[in-house]
């Protein structure tokens, strides 16, 4: 069963269609306030948010913050339920999807069903593989034979980028440019050093993922593990 989050400031219409998509099979969480689940990891728990864009215009800074957060992450597919009033605001948000009020549960079924098969999608073909690890882009995670890996911000950033340019050799200098930025100063040691550490995490006896490129660098292997 799908687990939908519902954002609404209207209590009476949140009732109503909380039962109206419970009885379309889905599992339908409502919350009245947006700053209720800002700081909540929904990707967890739901497969699709629903907002009523009054909700979140209506509540300031810190719902749009949220909002934008969700967004920008890709972490669920977010669906607008839109009024004639809000209709300007949402033109300007960046949903995927929107109803227009008053909503037709039947219709908005089709949307919720059609958003999560798309974001099922997307996730699946972004996925990158070699043997047993797995990167998610889209979650900012990693797993090596399921296993969750508990990386920095910056090991991961690496993984991704050597392992998405498979063969492809890197030079200190690049990847410092590439993961810390142009105007970071600090040496190629610091490459070296976070280098050392995902190794560490990703490699053993069973797995060799990176290799050292004699005075140039790093590449990803092609084959994977050894």
């Amino acid at each position: 069963m799908s687990n939908i989050l519902l954002v609404s400031n209207e209590i009476d219409r949140v009732r109503e269609l909380s039962a109206a998509l419970s009885r379309a099979g889905f599992s339908c969480t409502a919350c009245i306030y947006a700053d209720d689940v800002i700081e909540h990891d929904l990707r967890q728990a739901f497969n699709v948010v629903l907002i009523d864009v009054s909700a979140i215009s209506s509540q300031g800074d810190s719902a749009w913050k949220w909002f934008r957060k969700l967004k920008l992450r890709r972490l669920l597919p977010v669906i607008a339920l839109v009024s004639p009033s809000t209709l300007p605001v949402f033109a300007e948000s960046g949903f995927e999807d929107f109803i227009m009020k008053p909503w037709n549960v039947d219709e908005l079924s089709a949307r919720i069903r059609r958003a999560i098969s798309r974001a099922s999608n997307v996730a699946e073909h972004s996925l990158i593989k070699a043997g047993d690890l797995t990167i998610d882009p889209i979650r900012c995670e990693a797993e090596l034979g399921g296993r969750l890996l508990a990386l920095t911000f910056k090991e991961y950033e690496l993984l991704k980028l050597l392992a998405t340019n498979k063969g492809k050799v890197f030079t200190r200098e690049a990847l410092l440019n590439e993961i810390w930025g142009y105007d970071y100063y600090g040496g190629d040691r610091t490459v070296d050093v976070h280098i050392r550490r995902l190794r560490s995490k990703i490699e053993d006896s069973v797995h060799t993922f990176i290799e050292t490129v004699r005075n140039i660098g790093y590449k990803f292997k092609d084959s994977g593990p050894a």
